[in-house]
């Protein structure tokens, strides 16, 4: 009768840690998702300081950007327990926000922008992506609350 009762109470405890684990899982340290995102960030920084050229000067280069954000957008929403970046990355990607897509979108209709509007719009831009780089390091619950915020705040 007692092995009954610990097996029962063993089972019970083990059953709320697997519900309690599941509930809060988060993908583990990626050092390709590292990577590839702090490769992209520097290059999107390099690209937008174009963009007080002409956006055509510029449009191969940047669909070829472009390529590369998707790849690793595929990459991350097939990745178990990733939810919360690959939100990210949907949102970076809105053409409709003002984030990474929505700022190339607005070059590309504008043409060509003024340097103020460009150091605005890229200084968020980074930031996003400085705060998508460091959940991805960090996997914290600080970082994953501001990463949730951003993406809550622009649904």
């Amino acid at each position: 009768m007692k092995t009954i009762g610990k097996n029962m109470m063993l089972f019970f405890f083990l059953s709320f840690a697997a519900v309690s684990c599941e509930s809060t899982r988060t993908a583990v340290f990626d050092q390709y998702s590292y990577q590839k995102t702090t490769e992209l960030k520097v290059e999107a920084s390099k690209l937008m300081d174009k963009a007080t050229a002409p956006y055509a000067k510029h449009q191969q280069e940047t669909e070829a950007f472009f390529l590369q954000v998707e790849k690793l957008i595929e990459y991350e929403k097939n990745k178990p327990d990733n939810e919360i970046t690959f939100a990210m990355w949907k949102l970076l990607t809105d053409e409709e926000k003002n984030l990474l897509s929505g700022f190339f979108k607005h070059w590309k209709e504008k043409e060509s922008l003024s340097p103020v509007f460009l150091q605005e719009s890229k200084k968020q831009v980074m930031e996003a992506m400085d705060m998508l780089i460091q959940y991805e390091i960090k996997k914290d619950k600080t970082s994953k609350d501001g990463l949730l915020s951003l993406i809550n705040s622009n649904k």
